[in-house]
């Protein structure tokens, strides 16, 4: 079971959370959804117990948590296989422990008899953890999430971030908990490891709490939506489908409610402003000003804030603006690319698709010259103005920094004013902008870093799943003005909306090569 009661928590004096409670008991399937920067990722925290509400309590029950956050946290130097183990320690320790019983009695060191009663207490401890189905399990699980039996030996550290991110939620599904978080477990799973995903969760009997703003995911598999907003959580039953149609319609009777209850106030004040003169209405008229001081007025719904902005493409490249020539990328020994040869001309709106790991964010980083390629090279108009979207936040920005020094890192010479209107688009608004980076969620970081995007003068667009944490109306915006920006755009994404809605040309980066998949329009 996990739980919040009466639950409030506020960072730097800005409350966040004021009286959530909710329950998720064994069997269900929640999805907590709501707009980036609300709570979301610090109500898993504060269940986890890696934050401390301000007041009430938080937490989990009946057995044990298997929490995947936004943050892969796993050991470079482990092998894929040695990175999953780590989800069961007590068959590893028993695991390591027969294996130096067996080396003990190979040799013929100390009594043998007590090595062999050992081996037997041992084998017996394996066996009560199903310690002999463990491999199968991780094997499973693998496959289910798009691995290769090959991929079992290489090391976390030679994996993508998008595959680094698949064997933390890996890690999580292996052990099958009684209780589960994740925050944003689709962001880098591509179609049919997101479908394998949500019949994975189904079959489960734990009490399972997920973030996202994947609707169709939780569609899926959810049994119930915890919605956050204004800091409180109001919760429906059912799918996320089910969850949008309760949603209308209980806004829909709170704005009629809240019509009829002005009109109400409206007449009382009608009739107490006209009679109020009258000694004979006198009795009358403060027996309804009581009755008005009494009432408790009913809030009409208010408008999601929405972010305002638009890409503007600044001067006009000459018609080839970035050709690969026989590029080819190694990390070490692990091959990337293999004689890639590319052309993108101007105006063209290219997606870049394919698993995750197959080179799709090394060739924008080599297009972004930050990293240089094994072989072959790069060649960029002259009159060319690239702006970079990296996928992991943490990368791309600097976690020391302040929202506003963050975003004047690449605007130095603009006024502060400015650079504060561009971040009200993006709702950052009066004491958020002195906010650190490192406290902000992963949508909001995102939301930074489009902020960053406005005050570059770019006719170029290299972009890393730019979808990737936001929420549902910052993505959309974010489609509007990708397609209606006028400059070229090079784009790794899974998402349909980029792939189907804005590019001209789809590409896939597969098989340590490039080739064209569709040319769906004019650039």
């Amino acid at each position: 079971m996990l739980f919040c009661e009466s639950v409030s928590k506020a960072f730097g004096g800005r409350e966040i959370l004021r009286d959530v409670s909710f329950v998720v008991s064994e069997g269900e399937r929640v999805g907590l959804v709501g707009p980036n920067g609300a709570g979301k990722s610090t109500i898993l925290r504060l269940i986890a117990g890696l934050e401390t509400p301000d007041t009430g309590r938080a937490g989990y029950r009946g057995g044990d948590l298997g929490y995947l956050r936004q943050e892969a946290g796993l050991d470079d130097d482990n092998t894929l296989l040695q990175e999953l183990w780590r989800a069961f320690p007590e068959a590893a320790a028993i695991e390591r422990e027969l294996a130096r019983v067996a080396a003990a009695i190979e040799a013929g060191e100390g009594d043998l008899d007590a090595l062999v009663d050992e081996q037997a207490r041992l084998f017996e401890q394996f066996d009560a953890l199903d310690g002999y189905r463990i491999e199968a399990r991780i094997g499973r699980v693998l496959d289910g999430l798009g691995f290769e039996p090959a991929d079992w030996q290489k090391r976390c550290g030679e994996f993508s971030g998008g595959w680094q991110m698949r064997i933390a939620l890996a890690k999580v599904l292996v052990r099958r908990p009684e209780n589960v978080l994740l925050d944003e477990p689709t962001n880098h799973l591509d179609a049919r490891a997101r479908d394998w995903l949500a019949d994975e969760l189904k079959e489960w009997d734990a009490a399972i709490l997920v973030v996202t703003h994947d609707g169709e995911f939780l569609d899926r598999f959810a049994t119930r939506i915890l919605d956050l907003r204004d800091r409180t959580i109001e919760s429906y039953t059912g799918n996320y489908t089910a969850f949008q149609k309760q949603k209308a319609a209980r806004l829909q009777a709170l704005d009629q409610a809240a019509a009829r209850q002005e009109r109400e106030i409206a007449r009382q004040e009608r009739f107490i402003e006209r009679f109020r003169a009258k000694a004979t209405k006198a009795a009358q008229v403060q027996s309804r000003e009581k009755q008005l001081a009494r009432i408790e007025r009913i809030e009409r719904p208010k408008k999601e804030a929405e972010v305002h902005f638009e890409i503007a493409a600044h001067g006009r490249t000459e018609r080839d603006v970035l050709v690969f020539k026989h590029v080819s990328h190694a990390y070490g020994d692990h091959i990337v690319l293999v004689d890639v040869n590319l052309h993108i001309e101007r105006g063209q709106k290219v997606a870049l698709v394919g698993p995750n790991g197959g080179g799709k964010s090394t060739l924008l980083k080599i297009a972004a010259g930050l990293i240089r390629p094994t072989e072959g090279v790069v060649e960029w108009a002259e009159r060319a103005r690239f702006g970079y979207y990296d996928q992991h936040q943490d990368e791309a920005l600097d976690m020391g920094r302040t929202v506003l020094e963050e975003v004047r890192s690449v605007a130095p010479h603009e006024p502060e004013v400015r650079l504060r209107t561009v971040l009200g688009q993006f709702l950052f608004k009066g004491d958020d902008v002195f906010k650190p980076i490192a406290v902000l969620s992963g949508g909001e970081r995102s939301r930074v870093a489009l902020a960053k995007f406005l005050l570059q003068p770019t006719n170029v667009l290299l972009l890393d799943e730019p979808t990737n944490h936001l929420d549902r109306t910052t993505r959309r915006k974010l489609l509007e003005a990708l397609q209606a920006y006028d400059g070229t755009i090079l784009c790794a994404s899974h998402d349909p909306g980029i792939v189907e809605g804005v590019a001209t040309h789809v590409y896939e980066v597969k098989d340590l090569g490039v080739r064209e998949l569709l040319h769906l329009r004019k650039g």
